[in-house]
């Protein structure tokens, strides 16, 4: 199997939370849900294996190779899409570009402006102008400008609306078929992974509930449920309220 990411038995504890043993995998060319309630430990967990928190115990691996401050090469084939944006909000796209792009070996400063004359981006603007989606789409630019061969997003699409939201999905999935990268895509809108996942992970209380293939996982749960209606936020809420240990 080619993975792009192992996660092996990641552990960290915090007065009143724990984040237990967590371990999954993310295939080449997929686009992996990542959900779980508020404080059930997502961003904990993409935090961890991105090295911006420390963890206790843990085996991480991207590309084959274990990640680490030093890692040029995973960090020329990783990009991250957070929340947060972690820009400097006083500096345009284009200045903002200039101070990323030295970072990686295979920037291609042609592809990064294709991207943003499709998204209506103004490399002139200033980041604390843009809307939330446009910063979204910006921090997207970057990944493929670099031709990211995974990208980890967290919580991508919170605060945007359902046609912003909509056309985000349309590009994730462009891009998995275009450029045969993988995507964890975490977040808690659960009607967009249904559109556009290949698998689902689902993390409850610090742990792992379950990783699945989408189809199979809808399929088992339509037997369980007895119902074939069933979708990914019936099947959250099922172990949520009760369930299957």
């Amino acid at each position: 199997m080619n993975n792009v990411l192992e996660v092996k038995n990641l552990t960290k504890k915090y007065d009143n939370f724990y984040l237990d043993n967590v371990s999954f995998s993310i295939e080449k060319g997929k686009i992996v849900g990542f959900i779980g309630t508020n404080g059930s430990g997502k961003s904990t967990t993409l935090k961890a294996i991105l090295g911006l928190i420390h963890s206790q115990s843990d085996k991480i691996e991207y590309f084959g190779k274990t990640f680490s401050k030093n890692s040029r090469d995973i960090k020329n084939k990783l990009g991250v899409v957070l929340d947060d944006g972690y820009y400097y909000e006083i500096l345009t796209i284009e200045q903002m570009k200039s101070v990323i792009a030295p970072a990686y070996d295979n920037w291609e400063d042609s592809v990064f402006n294709e991207l943003l004359s499709r998204f209506s981006l103004n490399k002139r603007q200033k980041i604390s102008t843009l809307s939330k989606g446009m910063k979204m789409k910006f921090s997207i630019a970057i990944a493929l400008a670099h031709h990211a061969e995974l990208i980890i997003m967290d919580e991508p699409t919170s605060g945007l609306d359902p046609l912003v939201r909509s056309d985000l999905m349309e590009l994730l999935k462009e891009i998995v078929e275009k450029e045969g990268c993988s995507i964890l895509f975490s977040t808690h809108i659960i009607s967009d992974l249904e559109k556009i996942a290949d698998k689902i992970i689902f993390i409850e209380q610090g742990k792992i509930v379950f990783e699945k293939e989408k189809q199979k996982l809808l399929e088992e749960y339509e037997k369980i449920l007895k119902s074939e209606q069933v979708n990914i936020e019936n099947i959250m809420l099922y172990h949520v309220k009760g369930g299957l240990e």
